[in-house]
């Protein structure tokens, strides 16, 4: 946000007060991150399309009851969340990445060698980030859904806890298990050899 901008809360106080264009600021600034929350859980466009469009629908019904307990962030997202919850029920589970990890929450992935290289240099290439996707979709929804909001969107642990309606251990113990879960699932793709087009006969 540049320094000029308003603040959330300040433009939350004018919505609240009937400032359409205050409430249609809101919007832009943060539709880019509900609607990616909701692709990176639901895989369809068109899903995460009704996850963004329901979300601030709720939101704009229930602008007036919100108090600034949390971020207005926050309680979006946690508008954002049970929305894509809603959207999980009907179609079926998406493979899980581990059935011992998907029929037992406590269960963890096995010891793991390193992989040959950056992984976040890795995810500049299309391919990789395709092959990234695909490993994030696998996860179980409880895990995933702290994966996403805490190493993609850049929540904090409180934040995502409380978006999660979890307490921030449990987020914790979930990262680090999404993190082990992921980095066994990508170690045999990262440490392939990888072709170039660079020195090729």
């Amino acid at each position: 946000m540049k320094p000029d901008q308003p603040r959330d809360e300040d433009l939350v106080r004018q919505a609240q007060a009937g400032d359409e264009t205050a409430f249609t600021e809101l919007v832009h600034r943060h539709e880019r991150h509900v609607y990616t929350l909701a692709l990176r859980m639901l895989r369809e466009p068109a899903d995460a399309e009704d996850v963004l469009q329901e979300t601030f629908i709720s939101a704009l019904r229930g602008l007036k009851h919100f108090r600034g307990d949390a971020t207005f962030a926050t309680w979006l997202y946690r508008i954002a969340y049970n929305a894509t919850l809603m959207k999980l029920r009907h179609p079926p589970a998406p493979a899980s990445l581990d059935a011992a990890i998907e029929n037992d929450e406590n269960a963890m992935p096995r010891e793991l060698t390193d992989w040959s290289h950056d992984p976040e240099a890795a995810l500049m290439n299309k391919e990789t980030r395709r092959v990234m996707d695909a490993a994030v979709a696998a996860l179980p929804e409880s895990m995933r859904s702290v994966f996403v909001l805490r190493d993609i969107d850049g929540l904090s642990t409180d934040e995502t806890a409380a978006v999660l309606d979890i307490s921030p251990e449990a987020v914790k113990v979930r990262l680090h298990r999404a993190r082990l879960a992921l980095r066994e699932k990508l170690s045999s793709y990262f440490g392939a050899p990888r072709l170039t087009t660079k020195g090729a006969s």
